[in-house]
This record gives C-alpha cells, sequence and structure tokens, in this order.
C-alpha cells in the first residue's frame, strides 16, 4: 500500500471518529458520507475503513489517537484540508455540528499544527548544534 492510500485509510477512521463523537454514527451522517465520497478516487477505500470501524465500535479516542500519530509521522500535506473539510460536512449532516464534534474538528487541526511546530523546533535546535560545532 501506498503511504496517500494509507492516509486516505486513515481518513476513513478520522470519518468515522467524528460521525461517532457524540456517541452514535447518526443515519444522515453515514448517508452524507457515501454521498460525499461517491465521486472521489479513493471513495471506496475511505468507507471501507469507516465500516471496519463501525463494525468493531472502535473507540472514538482510540481511533482519533491513531489518526493523529499517523498523520505526524505522514508529516504535513495539503490533504488535511480536505479531511478537515469533510468532517464539518459529517458533523453538519445530523442536527448541526454538535460540541463533542466541534472539539474533536478543532483538535485534529491544532494538534497537528502543535506537533509540526514541535518538530520544527527541535530541527531549528539541531541545526544551531551543528551550526556551531
Amino acid at each position: 500500500m501506498r503511504k496517500e492510500e494509507k492516509l486516505y485509510e486513515i481518513f476513513g477512521e478520522l470519518l468515522y471518529a467524528i460521525a461517532k463523537a457524540d456517541g452514535v454514527i447518526q443515519k444522515e451522517e453515514k448517508e452524507r458520507l457515501i454521498q460525499l465520497l461517491k465521486d472521489h478516487a479513493l471513495g471506496k477505500e475511505i468507507l471501507w475503513s469507516f465500516e471496519f470501524e463501525e463494525s468493531h465500535n472502535s473507540s472514538v479516542e482510540e481511533i482519533y489517537n491513531k489518526v493523529i500519530n499517523f498523520c505526524h509521522v505522514y508529516g504535513p500535506a495539503p490533504q488535511y484540508q480536505e479531511f478537515i473539510s469533510a468532517m464539518k460536512i459529517v458533523a453538519k449532516a445530523s442536527e448541526g455540528i454538535k460540541p463533542k464534534e466541534m472539539k474533536l474538528i478543532n483538535s485534529f487541526s491544532e494538534d497537528l499544527m502543535e506537533r509540526f511546530q514541535r518538530d520544527i523546533d527541535k530541527l531549528k535546535q539541531f541545526e544551531k548544534k551543528e551550526y556551531y560545532r
């Protein structure tokens, strides 16, 4: 599996987490997800990943941590904006975005930015040490 395909598999897991964030995956959320992915090049793979986690009733926290850890290793990517947009679309599908869903959406952005900033800071420290040798 290519790294980008794995990134989109993780995307399905992230969409599962947002749909499940309020405790139950609503019918409207699942329908909106299917509609959203029908023309996506990797839509079947994303949906498979979502349904796999759904069938195992995975915990939102466990999945979220798995997603964040993978994205951190993967590094900055333009796809993350697509992920955030899709999370909002799925969350809005049933009675609007609820507080737990909004918290997850915001956490995704903030956690990635924080981790990437720490990496940049570490790199700068390393470069300073190497420069002054």
